[in-house]
């Protein structure tokens, strides 16, 4: 499954930084996420769980980042296996650019699929994909809203940013490569 995108967030591209280094909100916004634990440096352990009608299932997976260019862009690795349900792997590219008052986020998804996933068509796996992937970016524009609201009502200083970012560990490829495993896994379950 090949899928890329762009979307415009209504804030800069330190504070869509800052969101998209933020495990509790990725956690909030990716369907399913019960883990997203760090377990050596740049690699993150992940667990999602889907239901999809009568379906459940937990899928297990690893993400890696690669080429970290805070605050531009990385890319990753994503491994997920469910079994006897199957699996998906691949690599995803993410990019932030400010673009006027907002800030772009464009990013590229290639991911194999095994298992049960590989018996279903094609444009079915794009459709999902597309509507997960829009589920994602909606509840991720409202966390990113609501924590710019909070910075904007809290003063701080250029030194208290610094240090975040500084402390941070870049965690937005997550969502995207997450994505690719709620894709993978929700096929691997049918």
């Amino acid at each position: 499954m090949d899928m890329q995108g762009t979307r415009l967030l209504g804030s800069t591209q330190e504070q869509a930084w800052e969101a998209l280094n933020n495990p509790i909100i990725l956690k909030a916004c990716i369907p399913g996420c019960e883990k997203f634990e760090l377990t050596e440096p740049n690699t993150y352990s992940v667990v999602v769980a889907l239901k999809i009608g009568p379906v459940s299932a937990k899928f297990s997976g690893k993400v890696s980042l690669q080429d970290i260019l805070p605050p531009n862009s990385y890319s990753l690795n994503f491994d997920a296996t469910g079994g006897i349900a199957g699996f998906g792997k691949g690599e995803s590219h993410v990019q932030l650019k400010q673009v006027g008052a907002g800030v772009e986020l464009s990013y590229t998804v290639n991911s194999k699929v095994g298992g049960k996933i590989a018996q279903l068509g094609q444009r079915l796996i794009d459709g999902v994909a597309k509507s997960l992937a829009e589920d994602f970016f909606t509840k991720f524009e409202e966390q990113l809203k609501k924590q710019v609201v909070q910075q904007n009502a809290l003063p701080s200083t250029d030194e208290d940013i610094s240090t975040k970012n500084e402390k941070s560990i870049p965690s937005w490829v997550f969502a995207i490569a997450l994505l690719g495993i709620v894709v993978a896994t929700w096929f691997s379950t049918r």
